[in-house]
Formats: structure tokens, sequence, C-alpha cells
């Protein structure tokens, strides 16, 4: 079965909807049920200086884990979603970088029977190809320069709950057959050793790629896929549920710690107007960056603070102010590596973080490390 449907969200503080360690009840979709209850029961009202747009065009706010959602049609893939939530059908959420896809996933795991086991994330970009197959399946003692213990991959990991393959794309080509063994058999051999181990998970992937277009250039296995491939969601990005800021922009700012921040109409027209190439991520970073401005005593947040953000309404960023820069007559090289080397110091070494935000892979951003001796 292949569904292609539409999803995105946000998530909220982690200690909200926690079930008592006193609840003996035996049943997990009981539990389930009442953290789904303690959860929707916590959660903050929005709270901005002006009325609401009208709910004859937005909807009533839907929750699913911890995502919240207002437009209606997500309601319809919140309802979609419910019934995955209800298997252990595999689901791969495709999708731009920053729309989200990490958030519904983590979702799908709090609203399934295995909502109390781990869910363990394997950034598949994030992994030196050297040390990839070491962290998805572990290894043993010995079995290579450095391993001085053993070492329980993410599969292992996850035994019982959710292992959540991000960016799978970014794996590399040779360790693909490793994966599709492990998702078959649900079995796994750690490298340098002699005994399959059996895993009991549920998969979820994500990705910013077309996979089929990977396949047909040679850089994805095509039976991989396949197996990837059952349950698709398609995650819109944020310009195409703007009815779904109020709600979201709540959420990032109690993770900012700032749930009592009011937010005024003309921020969020200023917010609506913005194209959003950077999505969700690029929000947060907006409103982290508004924070910062804010002085002592005020409780509005209002467009004078969005210092860093463009305010055109137009389809594109505003890029009038690097076109401004000096840099006529500069290398090309030069200029990437002091982007490159900025943005590293910005994520303070964060190299995932650094791909994330210059908008490339982690590999690409190893190789040109290498090139410029950034390292």
């Amino acid at each position: 079965m292949q569904v292609v449907t539409n999803a995105a969200g946000s998530l909220a503080d982690p200690t909200l909807g926690r079930e008592s360690e006193n609840d003996e009840t035996p049943d997990p979709s009981t539990r389930v049920r009442r953290k789904r209850a303690s959860s929707v029961s916590s959660w903050p009202a929005v709270v901005h200086d002006v009325a609401e747009p009208p709910r004859a065009h937005l909807g009533a706010v839907r929750q699913f884990g911890r995502v919240l959602a207002r437009s209606a049609a997500m309601h319809d893939v919140l309802n979609m979603l419910e019934r995955f939530a209800k298997t252990d059908v595999t689901v791969t959420m495709v999708g731009e970088t920053g729309a989200g896809k990490d958030v519904l996933a983590h979702a799908l795991h709090q609203e399934g029977a295995r909502a109390d086991a781990p869910f363990v994330v394997f950034d598949c970009g994030s992994v030196a190809a050297n040390l990839a197959e070491s962290e998805l399946l572990g290894h043993e003692r010995g079995a290579f320069t450095g391993a001085v213990s053993t070492h329980a991959g993410a599969f292992e990991r996850a035994d019982g709950g959710t292992l959540f393959l991000d960016e799978v794309a970014e794996l590399p080509l040779d360790l693909q057959p490793r994966l599709l063994r492990a998702l078959e058999s649900r079995r796994v051999r750690r490298v340098g050793g002699r005994v399959d181990r059996a895993v009991n998970v549920r998969v979820i992937a994500a990705t910013n790629r077309d996979l089929r277009a990977d396949v047909a250039s040679g850089k994805f296995r095509e039976d991989l896929f396949f197996r990837l491939a059952v349950a698709v969601v398609k995650v819109p990005p944020l310009r195409e549920r703007l009815d779904d800021l109020p709600e979201l922009v709540l959420s990032l700012l109690a993770d900012l710690g700032q749930p009592h921040l009011r937010v005024s109409d003309a921020v969020f027209a200023v917010l609506r107007a913005h194209p959003w190439p950077g999505n969700a991520r690029e929000l947060k970073n907006a409103l982290s960056c508004a924070v910062a401005f804010v002085d002592a005593g005020v409780t509005t947040l209002e467009p004078r603070h969005f210092k860093l953000l463009s305010l055109a309404s137009s389809t594109e960023c505003d890029s009038s102010w690097i076109d401004s820069l000096p840099l006529a007559g500069q290398a090309l090289e030069r200029i990437e590596r002091a982007a490159i080397r900025q943005t590293l110091r910005q994520a303070s070494g964060n190299k995932a973080h650094a791909a994330r935000t210059l908008g490339i892979a982690v590999s690409t951003l190893y190789e040109k490390l290498k090139k410029y001796g950034l390292y």
C-alpha cells in the first residue's frame, strides 16, 4: 500500500502529556489515549494582541501527539496519521529541509503503542561514511582501529520502539544493502560480529530528495526504495500552510523559553508575507533573533524586533543586503570558504547544523572542509 498525504507540525514542551508512573493500566491504547488527553489539557492558549483570524477560514485547532494544526487540509492528514499510528507500517516523510519531518515522525511514535519505548534518531547525512555502518548496526570490540569497546548500533538501541532514519537518501550506497537486509529480516549483525541479533523496531524514514530520481540515477537502490515507500507522507513547506502560523509561533516561543510573550497583529502580517524558504527552522531562527531584541518589560513582539527578517512580500527572499556587500573581484572559492567558516562558528562547530544552514548535505560539507583545509 502506498499513501501520499500532506503533513507537518510543531514540537512543544517534552514534559507535556507525560503519563503517571503509578499508572498500572496494561492496555497500550488506553495509555496513549490518557497521554493525549493530558497533553491537550495542559497546552497553553494562543495569546496575541488581536482577534484571531476568522474560524470559518481556519477551523478549530487539532492536535496529534504534540503536533498542532489549524488548517482544514491538515485535519484530514492527522486523521490518516492516526490510522498509521495503530500499525507498525513503515512511513517515509518527504519534504523540504526544515519543514518538520522529524517533528511529525516523533508525533507518530508518541501516538502509537510504542510511545513508552525508545525513539532513536539516526541522521544518515551527519555520520562520516566510514563510521555509518558501525553507528547503524553496532560493532564488536576490536572490529577496527579505535573500537576499544562493544557498541550497540541504532537498530539495537531502538529495540521495542521506533527507529527514525533521517535524510535516508544520504546513506552511502555500499551500506544500503545492509540496511535493506536489516529491514527485511529485523536482524542485525554488528561490525566484526558473528551473531545475528533480532530487533523489534518500527521504522520511519525522511528525506528532502526525490528518491525515484535517485533510483533512476543509480544513487539509491530500487529494492530499498520499495521497502521504505510503504506509506509516503508529503510534508508541505511552511509557505503552503500559513494558517498554522499562530500555533506554530506559540509552540516555538515556548521552546525558546518565552511562552507568555504576546505577538501583535502586525507581526502576523509580516510572517504571512514572508516566503519562508527555510520553513519552520527559519521561523524558529527568526523568533530567536526577535526575542534577543526584546527589552526588559516588553511583553509584545512587534515588527521592529524582526531586524534580521526580510519584510518583503515577494515570493523570493530579499537579497539586497548581500548584493550590497563588497564581493566584486573576490574569487568564488574565497567567498565560499568564508561562508563555511562563519557558519561553522555560528553553529559552534556542529557540522550537521551548519550543513542544514548552508543548504547542502553533510557529506558535501565534509568535502569542502577538506578542500579548504578547515578541519
